[in-house]
């Protein structure tokens, strides 16, 4: 897969959906916007993280907040205009391996994979999020990180991001497309 802000998130297997992105180095400073509430707050969710196997986080998202567009949730996420999440860290590995747990709630979390490899002055950001179930969470899911994705690399760049609901509604409709019926 090659890693323009354009594409988009691939099935891997049945519940997992996997990104890849090319964005500026060096890797310490990606590592940060995960790890780091208030750099982790400009493009994907507030809250703290104890970054070591085993500790505990919390995310609290406020996605119309992502840049300085007017940027209202759509009326059926209209729930998550503040949503929050609490999870832990399953392994760490600074500066290129972050995996944690997503959505406790059920019987099998789902997993989040964040691995980092340098490329030069370049940092291959690679997300992978597991046990997803049904279509309608690899659609929402998908667009989230999407987006999510999307606003990360305009800040490392030094660029506008743009709107987070925008982009996901725009998203979620290619990956009706792209993500196979049930």
């Amino acid at each position: 897969m090659t890693t323009a802000a354009a594409e988009y998130g691939v099935i891997t297997e049945a519940g997992a959906i996997r990104f890849e992105r090319l964005l500026p180095g060096p890797i310490e400073r990606v590592w940060e916007y995960l790890v780091d509430p208030d750099k982790r707050r400009t493009w994907l969710a507030d809250g703290p993280m104890d970054a070591r196997a085993g500790g505990q986080f919390e995310y609290i998202w406020r996605n119309s907040e992502l840049s300085d567009e007017v940027d209202p949730a759509p009326e059926k996420y209209a729930a998550y205009a503040e949503h929050r999440m609490k999870g832990h860290v399953i392994e760490a590995d600074p500066p290129r391996r972050l995996v944690h747990s997503w959505d406790e709630s059920g019987d099998t979390p789902n997993e989040v994979i964040f691995e980092l490899a340098e490329m030069g002055d370049k940092v291959l950001f690679t997300l992978v999020h597991r046990r997803l179930s049904g279509r309608a969470g690899m659609l929402s899911v998908g667009a989230g990180w999407h987006a999510h994705l999307d606003i990360l690399q305009a800040r490392l760049e030094g660029r506008d991001p743009p709107p987070f609901w925008a982009t996901h509604t725009r998203a979620e409709q290619e990956y009706e497309r792209r993500i196979p019926a049930e």
